[in-house]
């Protein structure tokens, strides 16, 4: 359905240290910064993540109440990406990873 997702950051370094330790969890290579642009690009064959500094020159804002979901092959990949994430800069948010049930789904979820 995406093609790519863009955030914002006000600290590309901070940004791609994060998503590099986070991603890298999961499989995803090291984010290729475009420096003139202030952008980090994490591409995969199912879709690019790009973190960069506002276009617009303001402040980047959180989308309180948004998500993104990155797949994970297991478990134990999720927990790696959660803690590498609190490692580096992440907050641990909601409940710790672990098994959710809505209704007859069951996921394993990891927030940060």
């Amino acid at each position: 359905m995406f093609s790519h997702i863009v955030i914002g950051t006000h600290d590309i370094a901070a940004a791609k240290k994060f998503y590099d330790a986070a991603l890298g969890a999961i499989g995803v290579p090291e984010g290729v910064a475009n420096e003139a642009k202030q952008r980090i690009y994490y591409r995969t064959p199912t879709g690019t993540l790009i973190v960069a500094k506002p276009v617009d020159g303001n402040p980047p804002s959180v989308g309180n109440g948004s998500t993104l979901g990155f797949q994970c092959r297991s478990t134990g990949q999720a927990d790696a990406f959660h803690d590498n994430a609190v490692a580096n800069g992440g907050t641990r948010v909601e409940d710790p990873p672990g098994w959710r049930y809505t209704g007859d789904r069951k996921l394993y979820l990891s927030y940060v």
